[in-house]
């Protein structure tokens, strides 16, 4: 019998480990409810099962299950933060999306509409991928409840604005090219963090910056430190809506062996959760963890790591969306 926390808030919480084992039972996220054992949830977890549109190695349908049971171990105070985000607002495991393994666009639409129908009731999402053709319909999404194009910080080994691979428009190396020519991303506040390794030719940096992205490489922030660049990046997004994208990739494969494109340089688990932390009191409204393909992951490494990173993620959107700070 599951035994979920109900917390002074009222709100309900994680099973409670200190009566019944981590490792027991099946996993949702942090080991919190499910959407169907609450009212309503202000922030929902949701995975989204695919990776058609991969270009290497296959395998992030899998990821969100794997993040799922990497979160057992996660507690319910984040001192980082000093922040408790289940006693804050109703955080719920909404499952995963049903989307067709075989048909691109049919698939967007589908994770398109079900981010619409999750987010009615003024839920924020943290999304599970999958691979990083989910962030298209997702930021559509986002940008239809914000009302207009929003501001996006994009966490990555590669910047994902490339036009086609083999003619193929919608891919997991094409999402902001089509965002940004689909005007759901306010160009004057979007930037690439951890970017390095080798490129097809310096036409995809000139076309990165056409299309108004800045670029902090995974090298400035080695050289500049956290701090430096979470003041470049806060100081570029303002007061806009932000929706956050992470490829799990942006960590150094000694971090996240278990994703499809690896480049040697990355980030560390670290500097990526310092960062992350520091985007605290920003109007975040959306973020998603994709590219955890669990078939090359080592004694889950990858999944403790996105655990992590969407934890970080859930509690500053818990944070954000408490009705004191939402009515801002």
């Amino acid at each position: 019998m599951e035994e979920l926390r109900l917390s002074a808030n009222g709100n309900l919480g994680p099973i409670d480990s200190a009566r019944i084992p981590r490792y027991a039972g099946a996993a949702t996220f942090a080991r919190l409810p499910r959407l169907d054992q609450v009212d309503r949830a202000d922030v929902a977890v949701v995975g989204v099962p695919f990776d058609s549109g991969v270009s290497y190695r296959p395998g992030a349908r899998f990821g969100a299950n794997h993040v799922r049971e990497a979160s057992r171990l996660l507690r319910p105070y984040n001192p980082a933060l000093d922040l408790s985000p289940f006693e804050l607002v109703q955080v719920a495991d909404a499952g995963d999306m049903a989307v067709n393994p075989f048909n691109i666009n049919e698939a967007l639409e589908t994770i398109q509409q079900n981010a619409l129908d999750l987010t009615a009731g003024g839920a924020r999402l943290v999304t599970l991928g999958g691979d990083h053709t989910i962030a298209l319909p997702l930021l559509r999404a986002a940008a239809q409840r914000a009302g207009g194009p929003v501001a996006m910080l994009h966490f990555d080994a590669h910047l994902d604005t490339w036009d086609t691979y083999f003619g193929a428009e919608y891919t997991h190396g094409t999402p902001f090219r089509r965002a940004v020519e689909e005007g759901i991303l306010d160009t004057e506040a979007i930037s690439h963090v951890g970017t390095r390794g080798p490129l097809y030719g310096h036409k995809d940096l000139e076309d990165d910056r056409r299309f108004g992205f800045g670029i902090v490489t995974s090298a400035d922030v080695f050289r500049q430190g956290v701090d430096e660049v979470v003041a470049k990046l806060r100081d570029r997004i303002g007061n806009r809506p932000l929706y956050v994208s992470v490829d799990i990739d942006v960590l150094d494969p000694a971090h996240a062996p278990g994703t499809g494109t690896p480049e040697a340089g990355g980030v560390t688990s670290r500097e990526l959760l310092e960062i992350l932390r520091g985007l605290r009191g920003l109007n975040l409204i959306g973020a998603d963890v994709v590219e955890v393909a669990p078939a090359y992951d080592h004694a889950e490494l990858t999944g403790v790591a996105a655990s992590h990173v969407a934890y970080d993620l859930v509690t500053l959107l818990a944070d954000g969306a408490r009705p004191e700070v939402a009515a801002r």
